[in-house]
């Protein structure tokens, strides 16, 4: 006999024997409750693109492993039998005898049962893991920004992927941040332009964290003028006077004295930056003063506001509530006598 013959021998005994059980416990083959085998024993949840581990360990020093998978052998002992080049055997010696199986980069095809299998001069033994695979949330497709008229209907779509399927809710980026309603549609009946902003979609679930997008939602509404100011002069001096208005789009403005409209020249000057407009004029002369009116017009109509331009005895810079008290003290001698004869 040569010298370590027997040894080869049984290696190849063992071998043998691995591959028959293998064969044996491929589920193309397994009968329902052959015994030998044991329940699923272990559930091992892992990442999609993180590195998986199936934990195994040999009975002693003398036991051979074996993986496999859903369809196929994929290692006998040291031997590798699968052509993926992400698995591979992790191995320890000490009183546990590791032989676990490694997958790195897991995606989802991975996913399903794993047996490692024992073998000694004994019966094999047997256990099953489970691999679930997690995906983080991604958002695929969002509505694109939307423009509305005030009192008008939107419905914004958020899609998202995800293992386990993502839950998508929205909110509302404002100061409150008002959240709505879950769901992968968004519906607003009668828009206000309180309403409108940015939308943020929201898709999460325990894989990661959120994953988010975020859209504009433009609300048009006609212009409104919130405040007309002036500055009241002498002759030969210069006059300002200042409308801002709230409209969307940006509205343009009109000033008109009496029923003539206003443009530059001969002293006059108009700008407009975004919501305000001011009107300028240098060398105030007696027939350029009497009444003002600032009109914002944009596609949705149109708003005006009108203030009296007097002399400084009569009213200072203000806002129109005080030229208003200005203008009553001015006409009032005027009433005075059809104010006596009515009484």
């Amino acid at each position: 006999m040569v010298a370590g013959r027997p040894e080869v021998s049984f290696s190849l005994q063992s071998l043998a024997g691995i591959i028959f059980t293998l064969t044996c416990f491929l589920p193309s083959s397994l009968p329902a409750g052959r015994s030998g085998e044991s329940a699923l024993v272990d559930t091992v949840t892992s990442r999609q693109g993180d590195t998986a581990l199936l934990r195994c360990y040999l009975l002693d020093g003398l036991s051979k492993g074996a993986w496999l998978n859903r369809s196929s052998i994929m290692f006998t002992g040291d031997d590798k039998w699968s052509a993926d080049p992400r698995v591979s055997v992790v191995t320890g010696g000490g009183n546990k005898h590791e032989y676990s199986l490694q997958i790195q980069k897991v995606d989802v095809s991975d996913e399903g049962r794993y047996t490692c299998i024992v073998q000694n001069n004994l019966n094999p033994q047997s256990n099953h893991i489970f691999l679930s695979v997690k995906v983080p949330p991604r958002i695929y497709d969002v509505s694109s920004d939307v423009t509305v008229n005030e009192g008008g209907n939107v419905s914004l779509f958020c899609m998202a992927s995800g293992r386990p399927e993502p839950t998508i809710s929205w909110r509302h980026i404002t100061p409150l941040a008002m959240k709505y309603q879950s769901g992968e549609e968004l519906n607003i009946s009668g828009i206000t332009k309180d309403q409108a902003g940015e939308y943020e979609c929201i898709a999460q679930n325990d894989a990661s964290a959120p994953n988010t997008k975020s859209l504009r939602v433009t609300v048009n509404y006609p212009p409104s003028i919130h405040e007309i100011k002036f500055t009241g002069v002498g002759v030969a001096r210069s006059a300002l006077l200042r409308c801002e208005a709230l409209g969307v789009p940006t509205p343009a403005f009109e000033w008109y004295r009496g029923t003539k409209r206003l443009t530059r020249g001969q002293g006059i000057d108009i700008q407009t930056l975004r919501s305000r407009s001011v009107l300028s004029m240098t060398n105030m002369t007696q027939d350029r003063y009497g009444n003002y009116t600032c009109v914002a017009v944009n596609m949705l109509g149109r708003a005006s506001a009108s203030i009296p331009l007097l002399p400084p005895s009569t009213a200072s810079y203000g806002d129109a509530s005080r030229v208003g008290v200005a203008m009553t003290a001015w006409l009032l001698p005027l009433a005075l006598p059809y104010l006596l004869l009515a009484c």
